[in-house]
């Protein structure tokens, strides 16, 4: 079968409700958590476009520091170290396992594509039990720029030995599909609770409403590839 599946990590594998505790704790409010993933994401983006490049492990304190400040908290050390450690330790979304493997099954090749740095990429996997599905862990670390821009998207094409449109970016997130579209490859989005597409930016070719849904599109389309002269 055709295309490399190339996957992003944090929220399309790995849930983030189980840092809500931590955020509970701190601000007293579970939903901040999604605050400060959100500002997590347009501080990477913003030194992205700028061209300044910080590991994304920096981004996410900076970012819990501004959360914090926003909300009149005072932020302590041991509140910093606990959401570091925890974001190693994400369990996947309860669909996940059964639709690598459905996807593996199936003869196609499987790869993780994350902004967080190649170690803590290894360590979330291994954690999640889903690192022996992929035949390469890659981050935009290595790249010194982050997804959305087109480099990490290159990266991985080249690291996979494949041209850049056979590589499908399957992410929860309209700011890394958009980004891989831009970049020439296939997307498919995740419409995780909360998670919706830019209609301004191209549609994936693949759209569903957990990873199940879209491992099944995907070989769908991946077969009707195959089929065709």
């Amino acid at each position: 079968m055709g295309r490399v599946q190339v996957f992003d990590v944090n929220e399309t594998l790995l849930d983030l409700a189980a840092m809500d505790p931590h955020f509970e704790r701190v601000f007293g409010d579970p939903g901040a958590r999604v605050t400060w993933f959100n500002q997590m994401i347009s501080s990477a983006l913003v030194a992205t476009v700028t061209g300044a490049y910080h590991p994304f492990g920096a981004h996410a304190m900076a970012a819990l520091e501004m959360t914090a400040e926003q909300a009149g908290v005072k932020l302590a050390d041991d509140d910093k170290k606990a959401v570091a450690a925890q974001l190693r330790q994400l369990p996947a979304h309860p669909e996940v396992a059964g639709a690598l493997r459905r996807l593996r099954d199936a003869g196609l090749r499987l790869a993780a594509l994350t902004n967080s740095t190649e170690e803590v990429a290894r360590a979330q996997l291994e954690h999640a039990g889903l690192i022996d599905s992929f035949e390469l862990v890659l981050s935009a670390d290595t790249v010194g720029r982050l997804k959305p821009a087109p480099e990490p998207y290159r990266m991985a094409a080249e690291r996979l030995g494949v041209a850049v449109d056979q590589v499908r970016l399957i992410a929860a997130h309209a700011w890394d599909v958009a980004g891989a579209a831009s970049a020439g490859c296939a997307t498919a989005f995740v419409a995780r609770p909360g998670k919706v597409l830019d209609p301004l930016a191209e549609r994936p070719e693949v759209v569903g409403a957990d990873l199940a849904e879209v491992a099944e599109a995907i070989l769908a389309v991946e077969q009707q590839d195959d089929q065709r002269p």
